[in-house]
């Protein structure tokens, strides 16, 4: 971690909110000087940040968070111009230009507005400016939500080709059970296996956030995949970010990278794009895929869904888990008339394919490693 070049910042709700109700400035203020002392030092920092319904709350002075989308909605409308504010003077007041990036599920669902979106915040980085990103909480709806800001930070990690994702949180790091309920739990400091600690993480955080440690695992998946490595550590001990860019390893759980990464078009296949449908396959064609084979006819068993050529589809395997998805070249009618056959059948009830694979391996992505 010596080497690092940007940094990706996500920071929690329950960090950032004062005991009262509203905002904590002294938060807001020792963030914003930690992206100086970031910046002092030749590294580039997106900051992730949740707040604006915290933010909200404490504006309309509400005894508590609505319940209700539009109510919830209404509240972020009127918290994220708090919290963008108090982060643009913070940021001001040590030299630092800031700007709001505010971004819906659709707009990494689709490649071209994934695209624009990645050459935006390139952009805005060129300018030595800090992007503070946040989800549109005021117009998602909830099939185009992210979820939560832990999975939005990781995504963003891999669209600015980030070398470091750290998640900001009310706790130390990740336990070998949960601290609260069991004094015999032990911190973990390193990860290499994600499959070894899911079972470990617990339900929903604070009652103001919106993330547990389930989305951390999750989000720590998506970065390690993406071959970015991920710390997770208590928002008190911020400051102990510069260690890690020192090379030192503060107090902290460190998510290794894959072995394997995901690059390019795609990370988009695997975690950005709206999947139309899923296509069933056979265990042969399963063991195919796991060899870096491409998806044939001949292996397909069943789908559902409706899509269109060049969509992208989850593949599954007997057992209904998912595999691999990636961009089909044949629409849900097309793929009905000919799974289960062979390719050279297939090429010749199908016009105007550019080839015999339903999944061509170069358009796919591997969700399940053998």
């Amino acid at each position: 971690m010596s080497e690092l070049r940007r940094i990706i910042i996500k920071i929690g709700s329950s960090s950032l909110n004062h005991p009262e109700g509203g905002l904590d400035d002294r938060a807001i203020d020792r963030i914003a000087r930690l992206v100086a002392e970031i910046h002092k030092v030749g590294v580039e920092c997106v900051l992730v940040s949740s707040g604006a319904v915290a933010a909200g709350v404490g504006k309309l002075k509400l005894k508590a968070k609505p319940k209700d989308v539009a109510g919830k909605q209404a509240v972020a409308a009127v918290g994220q111009g708090v919290l963008i504010e108090k982060y643009a003077l913070a940021l001001e007041a040590y030299g630092l230009v800031s700007a709001q990036v505010l971004l819906s599920r659709i707009d990494l669902a689709e490649a071209s507005r994934y695209k624009n979106a990645q050459n935006t915040l390139e952009q805005l980085l060129r300018f030595q400016v800090v992007p503070i990103i946040n989800e549109n909480d005021t117009v998602a709806v909830e099939e185009l939500c992210f979820g939560d800001n832990d999975r939005l930070s990781a995504l963003v990690a891999g669209l600015v080709h980030g070398d470091l994702l750290v998640i900001l949180t009310d706790v130390e790091g990740l336990y070998s059970a949960n601290p609260k309920l069991d004094p015999a739990a032990k911190l973990i400091t390193e990860v290499k296996d994600l499959a070894e600690v899911i079972g470990v993480a617990g339900g929903a955080g604070s009652s103001l956030g919106t993330g547990g440690m389930l989305t951390k695992i999750k989000a720590a998946e998506i970065a390690t995949r993406f071959g970015i490595g991920m710390f997770l550590m208590h928002s008190k001990h911020m400051e102990d970010m510069i260690k890690l860019i020192q090379g030192e390893r503060p107090l902290g759980t460190y998510f290794l990278p894959a072995t394997h990464r995901i690059v390019g078009k795609k990370r988009w296949i695997a975690y950005g794009g709206l999947s139309e449908g899923n296509i069933f396959i056979d265990q042969g064609a399963v063991n195919a895929l796991l060899k870096g084979k491409s998806l044939l006819a001949s292996g397909i068993t069943g789908l559902e869904g409706t899509w269109e050529r060049k969509e992208l589809v989850r593949i599954n395997n007997p057992d209904g888990l998912e595999v691999a998805r990636g961009l089909v070249e044949l629409n849900s009618d097309e793929l009905e008339r000919v799974r289960g056959m062979h390719s050279d059948v297939m090429l010749d009830l199908i016009p105007n394919l550019e080839g015999e694979e339903v999944v061509h391996r170069d358009n796919m992505t591997m969700m399940l490693e053998g």
